[in-house]
């Protein structure tokens, strides 16, 4: 295989070797913790704009199938990993992850020590950098690496929500899924408590959401900085009060911030499928599936109309909210669990209570 560098932005260069296309990617590197799930994380469109590395020693190891497929496509920048498996062993596999990678697109590393780059992103934050096959100087490569693009100041939800409106499911409860990033297993989540899913592009206005005579409103995760989205905050702003909202991952901020709340930049983010989240109201502690690098300044919150439902665990970071008069509630993690636990689909439930009541 040929020799491939992930370059960091401070000039730490990992060398290893090309697998799925070879070439060029740029980005902000992350980690993700899931020993499972590389299927669903490659095409969770949380992802745009970001290399991922995956801390699991051994990825590939069950193939590619389709049925767990989250997305149209992928929408990592870039994947980094110890070892790929070339000779996946399980019954539902239809392709290889270094096939797959070279099908749609993406440029990947492997054979480096993703443990020295985790503990050195956990340390200094995630960095911008890149994964090339160039032959280049490291100064040339680590000027690159510091001109790759980060993640705030750019609208990565226009670049992977709908072209267009289409429905899912037939039920008798009728949801607007705002289209930010959506994961299919939302859909389905929804689908599978009678509702019809109307999923929409995520610049449509509210009026054109009414249009549709929702029952409720689903806002789902996306990429990014939720700032760079103001027009998704001023829909959602016109919206709250007149039918239930549910906002998952970048919904939840978007909630926060159409009520006055602010966000900032997590070091490292929370990206990985056991990170446990404490329920305020039952002391109950759930292990969630998160992937986000943003999150809802505790101190912005005060003298707002809004509850802090949930906290993690591990740094005590806002992981829910309700709004205190609306039938307005978020949470921070992935309820849907694609991938990841299964302790948080009671959420769901609460979303089809809050419409039955309204």
């Amino acid at each position: 295989m040929r020799e491939a560098k992930l370059v960091l932005e401070d000039g730490t260069i990992f060398k290893g070797q090309a697998f799925g296309v070879e070439g060029k990617a740029e980005g902000e590197i992350v980690f993700n913790t899931g020993m499972t799930g590389y299927e669903e994380i490659l095409t969770d469109a949380s992802y745009k704009g970001e290399i991922v590395t995956m801390t699991y020693p051994i990825i590939g190891n069950y193939g590619i199938t389709n049925k767990d497929i989250e997305s149209y496509t992928s929408h990592v920048n870039g994947f980094v990993v110890r070892e790929f498996c070339n000779q996946p062993s399980n019954w539902r596999s239809k392709e290889k992850i270094d096939e797959y990678l070279k099908r749609i697109g993406i440029v990947g590393i492997a054979g480096i020590d993703t443990r020295a780059l985790t503990k050195r992103l956990r340390t200094e934050g995630t960095m911008k950098g890149i994964i090339t096959t160039a032959d280049k100087s490291e100064e040339e490569l680590t000027v690159e690496a510091k001109e790759a693009p980060g993640l705030s100041g750019r609208d990565l939800v226009s670049q992977v929500t709908s072209d267009e409106v289409y429905k899912e499911g037939d039920g008798q409860y009728q949801v607007v899924l705002i289209d930010c990033g959506a994961k299919k297993n939302i859909i389905r989540s929804l689908t599978g408590r009678d509702c019809e899913v109307t999923v929409v592009p995520a610049d449509t206005s509210a009026e054109e959401i009414f249009d549709f005579n929702p029952d409720g409103i689903m806002l789902s995760n996306g990429p990014g900085d939720p700032k760079d989205a103001p027009y998704v905050v001023e829909t959602v702003k016109k919206l709250m009060g007149q039918v239930p909202i549910f906002g998952i991952c970048l919904g939840h901020q978007i909630i926060g911030l159409a009520c006055g709340a602010d966000t900032y930049k997590l070091k490292f983010g929370h990206r990985g499928v056991n990170h446990p989240v404490k329920d305020l109201k039952t002391n109950r502690v759930y292990i969630t599936s998160q992937n986000h690098g943003f999150a809802l300044k505790d101190e912005s919150l005060e003298g707002l109309n809004l509850e802090v439902t949930h906290i993690n665990a591990n740094d005590q970071t806002v992981e829910g909210l309700k709004h205190k008069e609306l039938p307005v509630f978020s949470v921070q993690y992935h309820p849907e669990a694609a991938p990841g636990p299964e302790d948080s689909h009671y959420l769901f439930d609460h979303f089809i209570e809050l419409i039955e009541k309204h």
